[in-house]
């Protein structure tokens, strides 16, 4: 007899491999919606500069990351500086019968050489702040140029060397990648876990017990045809403890049970006490565990005293003597005792 539990478990990783696919989606939407707007791509591929090179073009085409040769860069006699330390000196070069203001690192200009034939940099193209506009306003000063003047004889555009390859930079450049990454590597397992089931995470960790696709069939077939108990989201059938929630899906043989106890947490807002729910914890052999949130004390209890029953081997309760029991019999504490034993005797 079959019931309406049939690939019920299948049917649950599925849906919860689902679910985290389209918040992987959404997740990787976000990340390439901010990439367009922030011009994010033109970091992990930078424009290549050469004799057609434009930095109007490249920044209205959001390629604002650039690396590339410049040469006969000639120093202004001014330096950009951040909290009274030196961050910058303000060069210019001319591209295009216009005029461009280049800012470097006090390392590449070597502390402010006069003139740069030839230099390789990674930058970013940038709108001309209040900043460069003072700077023109100094420059045409010492030229004895007028602002108007200077203004139209320099882009509106210039390159910062120390905003296309600083600290802040690469960080942002290695959070680039590892999002992507995240995203790109999410989505493709969970897809790989929606086709193949037995590939998921819920059932590899079986292995230390056996054949995960074998105890997969096996546990969906029982409960299946006959469940010894059921909840709303767990599940116990002849040979096995089985979870379904919004939370994932667990599978434990009973037989490798070890240790049962519940811990309820009070939901308040202000000191208004809304209700109490219980939260089971299992614990196996070969350091596996299972935690069941916010379910029913009802439940609960019933779940415990049914697996108790089932293996009377099973430690049900939160207690000093079981947790010492447990340590006991997962070997927890046999490297301490070793580096312990080992230390007293070279002592």
């Amino acid at each position: 007899m079959t019931t309406n539990l049939e690939n019920h478990i299948t049917k649950s990783i599925r849906a919860y491999y689902t679910k985290k696919l389209t918040a992987a989606g959404v997740f990787l939407a976000g990340i390439l919606i901010l990439s367009m707007i922030f011009s994010l791509f033109s970091l992990l591929s930078p424009q290549k500069t050469g004799s057609d090179f434009n930095p109007t073009r490249c920044y209205k085409k959001n390629q604002r990351y650039i690396e590339g040769t410049f040469r006969d860069l000639y120093f202004t006699g001014y330096t950009r500086s951040t909290f009274g330390r030196t961050t910058g000196y303000y060069y210019y070069t001319v591209m295009e019968d216009r005029c461009i203001i280049v800012l470097l690192k006090p390392t590449t200009s070597e502390m402010g050489l006069s003139h740069i034939k030839k230099i390789h940099i990674s930058a970013e193209i940038c709108k001309n702040s209040v900043d460069e506009s003072s700077l023109l306003r100094h420059l045409a000063r010492d030229l004895s140029w007028n602002q108007a003047g200077m203004e139209e004889a320099f882009s509106d555009y210039m390159i910062s060397e120390p905003a296309g390859s600083g600290n802040l930079t690469i960080l942002l450049k290695i959070l680039l990648i590892f999002g992507l990454s995240y995203g790109i590597l999410t989505m493709l397992y969970c897809l790989l876990c929606i086709a193949f089931p037995v590939l998921s995470h819920p059932i590899r960790r079986l292995s230390v017990y056996g054949s995960p696709a074998k105890m997969l069939a096996e546990a969906g077939e029982e409960l299946s045809t006959l469940p010894q108990l059921a909840t709303d989201d767990m599940f116990i059938t002849e040979h096995y403890f089985i979870e379904t929630s919004n939370y994932g899906v667990a599978i434990m043989p009973i037989s490798k049970i070890i240790w049962l106890y519940k811990y309820s947490t009070l939901h308040k807002f202000l000191w208004h006490h809304f209700a109490i729910s219980y939260t089971m914890y299992i614990t196996g052999e070969k350091r596996r565990y299972i935690r069941c949130p916010k379910n029913t004390k009802t439940d609960i209890d019933g779940i415990m005293d049914y697996l108790a029953e089932a293996n009377h081997k099973i430690l049900v309760g939160f207690n000093e003597k079981n947790r010492r029991k447990v340590e006991e019999i997962q070997g927890d504490l046999v490297f301490f005792r070793k580096i312990w034993s080992f230390l007293s005797r070279k002592v």
